[in-house]
């Protein structure tokens, strides 16, 4: 059975080592600081808002674009070298858990990452070094994404099949929602025996 590591790497063509390179240097200190995070995240929602696309438009119709690029600029700062202002304002990014109420496919991510890449390419304070170690770690966590909502509704089938037939007399065992959180659903078990 393949990670969600590994699924993100065939997916998205990007080698994990690739991915990461974004971790051999610091990217916050090399951009200059917070201002070219911003100038990226309000590029990329001002595309991503006006989208001809209603499909895509509607996935994020219920937050506000102000807010959205708060979260995003506030976490590449933070993955990318920066201070932890996302994790201060907002806890861990548990990145699949936080995504998971949205349909992330592989048709959205191929227009999230469309959108990245114009957005990026629109910021000249932004080095071409670090434009393609950034765009590698893009790539690669979109279809991390993929690969975690895939895994959440594997699971979440199952829970659904274990709950059916914990009223025919089976036991529904627990199982965690995510990788990346620690909170479980677990489904009252009764015996069959019991129920009569």
């Amino acid at each position: 059975m393949q990670s969600l590591q590994q699924k993100a790497s065939e997916w998205s063509g990007v080698a994990a080592s690739d991915a990461f390179a974004i971790d051999e240097t610091n990217i916050f200190r090399a951009l200059g600081g917070i201002q070219p995070f911003i100038d990226l995240s309000t590029n990329f929602y001002n595309r991503v808002y006006d989208d001809e696309e209603e499909w895509f438009r509607s996935i994020f119709a219920n937050s506000k674009k102000e807010d959205a690029i708060q979260n995003q600029y506030e976490f590449f700062v933070q993955r990318m070298g920066g201070p932890d202002l996302y994790s201060q304002r907002k806890g861990h990014p548990a990145l699949i858990g936080r995504h998971a109420p949205f349909p992330v496919t592989h048709q959205a991510a191929e227009r999230w990452l469309y959108h990245m890449q114009q957005a990026l390419e629109s910021i000249p304070s932004i080095d071409p070094d670090s434009k393609v170690k950034m765009m590698n770690f893009f790539r690669h966590t979109a279809y991390f994404l993929v690969a975690g909502n895939e895994m959440i509704k594997q699971r979440q089938a199952v829970q659904r099949n274990q709950a059916t037939n914990d009223h025919k007399g089976h036991l529904v065992s627990c199982l965690p929602l995510h990788p990346l959180e620690s909170k479980v659903a677990c489904a009252h078990v009764r015996s069959w025996t019991l129920q009569r």
